[in-house]
C-alpha cells in the first residue's frame, strides 16, 4: 500500500486509538480468511492483504499466526454469547443465532467449522463450550433438579451445534422459517423435561 494511502487512512485518528482500529480490522479479515468457504488455510499474509495492513500491524497486536487465530475464535465466540444471553426468549435467540452463523457464514464457519480444521482451537473449543451449556442451564428455570437441568442443557448444545452446522453446510432441505421452528420447539419441549432427582415423580 501507498505510503501516502497509510497516512491518509489514519488521518485525523489520535494515535492512541489506532492500534484499536488496526486490530479489529485485522480480526474483521480473519473471520473472512478462517471462516472461507474452500477452508484455505489462514497465513498472516493473507490476513494483511485482507484487512489492507502490512505485517508490521500485524505484529503490533499478535505474537503469532496461533495467538490470532485463537483471537478469531474468541472474538466469533463473545459476539455469540452476547447476543444470545441478551435474548429475552428462546425464539429470539435462535433467530439471533440464524442471524450469526447463516447470514454471515464465514462467522458461522469460524465458529462451528474452524475447531475441526484447526488444531490450536482444540483447547479453545474445549473452553467455550461450558460457558454455553451454563447460559442454556440458567434459561431452564422449570427443571428444579441441577442435574437434570445440566444433562438437558448439555443435549441441547450438541444437538443445536450438529443442526447448524448440517444447516451451514447445505446438508438440511428445510426453509429458514421452518429450521427456526423446529430449533424452537425442542428447545421449548425439553425445558418441559421431566426432573430425574431422587423422589421425583416417577422416578
Amino acid at each position: 500500500m501507498p505510503s501516502g494511502q497509510r497516512r491518509g487512512r489514519w488521518s485525523g485518528v489520535p494515535l492512541e486509538d489506532r492500534q484499536a482500529l488496526r486490530r479489529d480490522a485485522l480480526l474483521r479479515a480473519g473471520v473472512g480468511v478462517l471462516g472461507g468457504d474452500g477452508g484455505s488455510v489462514l497465513t498472516v499474509r493473507a490476513v494483511c492483504r485482507a484487512a489492507g495492513l502490512t505485517e508490521r500491524y500485524f505484529y503490533e497486536s499478535f505474537c503469532d499466526r496461533d495467538e490470532f487465530v485463537r483471537a478469531v475464535y474468541d472474538h466469533v465466540c463473545t459476539t455469540a454469547m452476547t447476543a444470545l444471553t441478551s435474548s429475552p426468549t428462546p425464539r429470539d435467540a435462535v433467530e439471533r443465532f440464524v442471524a450469526l452463523v447463516v447470514d454471515d457464514p464465514a462467522r458461522g464457519r469460524v465458529l462451528l467449522i474452524a475447531p475441526g480444521r484447526e488444531p490450536v482451537l482444540t483447547t479453545s473449543g474445549a473452553q467455550w463450550m461450558p460457558s454455553f451449556i451454563e447460559l442454556l442451564q440458567r434459561r431452564l428455570t422449570g427443571i428444579t433438579d441441577q442435574a437434570t437441568q445440566a444433562m438437558v442443557a448439555t443435549g441441547l448444545v450438541g444437538a443445536l451445534t450438529a443442526l447448524f452446522t448440517a444447516y451451514l453446510g447445505g446438508r438440511l432441505a428445510a426453509t429458514r422459517e421452518q429450521f427456526i421452528d423446529y430449533c424452537v420447539d425442542m428447545l421449548l419441549s425439553r425445558a418441559a423435561a421431566r426432573d430425574y432427582s431422587p423422589g421425583a415423580p416417577g422416578v
